[in-house]
């Protein structure tokens, strides 16, 4: 996962072992209360800048969209910018509490340096999901009435998002093995497919209509069995896609904002009222999304003050997956996915057990240059190192970002020039 090694013994546990292998009790006590490093406030100022001129531009100015869906929107994303606020300042506050409890890990990208020795707070997306939580909820008084059809699917979004954090978490702290992190997924997302009611066709692609002889094939059971499997290829994706600062939130970042600027660009462009709210309803969970993960990045990017944990990339993972289940943009979800979808194909000998599968996937690191050298473990890591030679971790982590944004740019013009042609 992360480029960390986790501490060896839990606060139960370390009560057993003998006095001379702990720290004296005012060490632990004032190491837990330590403050983090400030935000870096910079990298998120430009990150932020980037995004929201091109965003609002559309949201406000270049699309035609109604009124009260536009007035949706921008409350949604004060109470999303509320919610960044809330989490800048709830991560330290939480880091202190996960640091008494023994919930740290070392930077293994940074062992044989100082900063390798330093213990940093683990597990703070928990802080995210629930700040995320909290003010998805609160936007159910702004925009829902008690009748209204899309509120037991907004509802059911929010309780697998909810049992994903929760389930990330438990992962955190018992640490269980890769293979029933493939069923934790499953079980998070019982709640939305238990209440999804929406459509459970496909279009067939126009080329291939002639062969199959249908326009529309109505999947049935099948649908559902298919959201269920990308919930767990999302989640499992960002987590194993990992081992860097900052690398786990930035992909985040960078998905989201391509889901933000498809569903605006649907929205501006369609005539149908369901597909608009189809396509809002995304919006809705995937503004605070991009919001709570920026603070979370502002702590995160190199060098990092604090550790996301499996709890982030759970979290994040079913987030993304849950906006395109019901903002039905699965395909377009896929493409935005594509270095998640490479990197799992290079992982699939090693988690297949096919190839010997290390604990850490993760490059070599040389304290003496600082450089990171590829190894000849099946990640998209190690694919770059070792194409592109030895590099920095935060040079390496820029270059992985940027291959994420070139894929969301070629998914735009891929339904840009296939559009009319293949649906």
């Amino acid at each position: 996962m992360a480029a960390r090694k986790r501490a060896s013994t839990n606060s139960s546990s370390s009560t057993q072992t003998k006095p001379s292998d702990r720290e004296p009790p005012k060490t632990q006590e004032a190491a837990a209360e330590a403050p983090i490093s400030a935000p870096k406030s910079g990298v998120i100022l430009k990150l932020t800048a980037l995004f929201s001129v091109p965003y609002f531009y559309l949201v406000l100015y270049h699309y035609k969209i109604e009124q009260e869906l536009r007035n949706s929107i921008l409350i949604n994303a004060a109470l999303s910018l509320a919610a960044f606020f809330v989490t800048v300042k709830m991560i330290p506050v939480a880091s202190r509490y996960v640091l008494r409890r023994n919930l740290f890990g070392y930077d293994i990208n940074k062992k044989g340096t100082p900063q390798g020795t330093i213990k940093v707070p683990e597990s703070l997306g928990i802080v995210v999901g629930i700040v995320f939580l909290v003010f998805s909820i609160l936007f159910q008084y702004f925009n829902f009435t008690a009748d209204s059809n899309w509120l037991v699917e907004y509802n059911a979004a929010l309780a697998s998002i909810c049992f994903m954090v929760l389930l990330g978490f438990v992962d955190d702290v018992l640490d269980v093995p890769w293979r029933v992190k493939l069923i934790l997924p499953s079980i998070a997302a019982l709640p939305l497919l238990m209440a999804y009611a929406g459509h459970t066709t496909i279009i067939i692609p126009k080329p291939l209509v002639p062969y199959v002889g249908l326009e529309v094939w109505d999947l049935g059971w099948m649908y559902k069995l298919y959201m269920g499997l990308l919930a767990v290829f999302c989640t499992n994706s960002i987590n194993i896609h990992a081992g860097l600062n900052g690398l786990e939130v930035g992909q985040t970042v960078v998905i989201a904002s391509a889901i933000l600027i498809h569903n605006i660009m649907q929205i501006g462009a369609s005539v149908d009222f369901e597909y608009k709210m189809a396509h809002a309803f995304s919006i809705y969970l995937a503004q605070p999304l991009l919001a709570t993960s920026l603070a979370l990045f502002s702590y995160n990017w190199y060098p990092s003050s604090a550790f996301v944990g499996d709890t982030y990339t759970y979290f994040a993972g079913m987030t993304m997956a849950v906006v395109g289940i019901l903002g039905h943009f699965s395909e377009t979800l896929l493409i935005f996915f594509l270095p998640q979808v490479l990197n799992f194909l290079l992982s699939l000998p090693q988690l297949a057990g096919i190839i010997p599968c290390p604990r850490h996937r993760l490059p070599r690191f040389d304290p003496e240059t600082g450089l990171l050298t590829g190894t000849n473990d099946g990640t998209l890591v190690n694919l770059f190192l070792r194409q592109f030679g030895r590099m920095t971790e935060k040079k390496l982590c820029v270059y992985l970002l940027v291959f994420q944004a070139l894929a969301c740019c070629f998914c735009f013009l891929l339904r840009y020039f296939l559009a009319g042609w293949y649906k």
